[in-house]
């Protein structure tokens, strides 16, 4: 349902509550029209210093995601945005696909779920790149690696490089300095994989990707620019934007 400052769309968006990103960059790619309205995933800012730390912040935010999807669903969006990345490629290749199911049987078979799952086989296909080697960076410990290998093999890419940042809070991913994610494309281009794809959604990497597109001449997606983009075309809107890259701006 729209409303009167929602004219062509409301977005539910359910994101951890330690994440301070994914709400200003939706809202800096937010089209005139469209409104995004968001819930907090209740966890608390987990402390990561090994894979098991790793391993129990997502399983902390899983169990809290239906309580928040839950709450924004009351403003009767037309869609739940995910606003979280691992969570939807953790465990299974397929587990935002399980997510969607299990909020589908709670709270109605008509939910669209929105998740980077299905946002980021997207986003790559719309700028050419539908096979091949992709390089990753992400904010998260080692151990998601082989969750972040399977998925990107089970959607018919090679996963070429991924740099993990290891930040020490969930928290402090949002502390990632522009010149540590600059220094580390760089470094992931000179490989030449086809495309490099950002993981983690608390990372502020929307406006850097696009920067980086142009020097070096490689399809960079953001995470939060692909889920947004992807909620967008799904529902409709095929406003382009620039600022956010060739995703934004051409597809």
């Amino acid at each position: 349902m729209t409303d009167a400052l929602g004219w062509r769309l409301k977005l539910g968006v359910v994101t951890p509550s330690v994440n301070t990103v994914v709400q200003p960059e939706y809202d800096d790619m937010r089209p005139r029209g469209v409104t995004n309205h968001i819930a907090r995933i209740h966890i608390p800012d987990w402390v990561v210093n090994n894979d098991e730390d790793f391993d129990g912040l997502v399983r902390d935010i899983d169990r809290n995601v239906d309580d928040a999807v839950g709450s924004v669903l009351t403003c009767d969006p037309a869609c739940v945005v995910l606003g979280v990345s691992i969570e939807a490629v953790y465990g299974d290749p397929k587990a935002g696909e399980a997510i969607r199911d299990r909020l589908r049987a709670k709270f109605g078979e008509d939910l669209q779920l929105i998740h980077a799952g299905d946002a980021i086989p997207s986003a790559l296909r719309a700028v050419g790149v539908d096979e091949g080697p992709i390089s990753l960076i992400t904010p998260y410990q080692p151990s998601s690696e082989p969750h972040l290998r399977s998925f990107v093999e089970s959607r018919g890419y090679e996963l070429h490089t991924a740099v993990h940042l290891r930040s020490p809070t969930a928290v402090q991913i949002a502390h990632t300095s522009g010149e540590t994610l600059r220094r580390e494309l760089k470094r992931l281009a000179a490989d030449r994989p086809r495309a490099i794809v950002q993981f983690g959604a608390n990372m502020c990497m929307g406006r850097i990707a696009a920067e980086a597109e142009q020097w070096l001449d490689l399809p960079v997606i953001s995470v939060n620019t692909a889920t947004y983009w992807y909620a967008l075309r799904s529902n409709g809107i095929d406003d382009q934007a620039e600022g956010f890259g060739q995703l934004l701006a051409h597809h």
